[in-house]
């Protein structure tokens, strides 16, 4: 696979949540696309009608299930975060990622130099799922997941 498969949807050349001269990239994978090395966090978008599956996190705003990759592989991280997500595997691909794109060690950032991965799985929850977490109702899903980084790959689902 070419890096020219996947498609860049937005650059944030200026991303407040990244160190001074750092930017970030949103990138929609291609239809067999891996993920990029080093990935940091995989993120499972569990659909259901146009609803998102999501969680709580520790500051108290939702999101969509979220596991770091420690010791084990992205795939075993992945695996590990569907079962978790959704009680089982499901089959799951890979829709894209966001890039931090960073000069040198900075201090203060957690991630990997100059690049650090950010992947998300999309796949969709049978009829029947009753996760850990809550459904975010379609129409109210841009207004609440709007502003996060990996956004832009929802948005391209047609999530609203």
């Amino acid at each position: 696979m070419t890096p020219s498969t996947h498609r860049t949807l937005v650059s944030s050349p200026y991303a407040v949540w990244l160190p001074p001269g750092a930017w970030a990239d949103v990138v929609l994978a291609g239809p067999d696309a891996v993920p990029p090395e080093p990935t940091c966090l995989v993120r499972a978008l569990v659909t259901r009608s146009g609803s998102v599956l999501t969680r709580d996190r520790e500051d108290g705003r939702r999101d969509i299930p979220t596991r770091r990759v420690e010791e084990e592989s992205v795939t075993d991280a992945v695996s590990s975060l569907l079962v978790d997500a959704m009680g089982d595997l499901a089959p799951a691909s890979l829709l894209g990622w966001v890039r931090n794109i960073v000069a040198g060690p900075v201090a203060g950032y957690e991630w990997p130099t100059p690049q650090a991965h950010f992947a998300v799985w999309h796949c969709e929850a049978p009829a029947d799922l009753q996760p850990e977490g809550g459904w975010l109702a379609a129409g109210r899903v841009e207004s609440e997941l709007g502003q996060r980084h990996w956004w832009p790959l929802g948005g391209h689902l047609g999530l609203r």
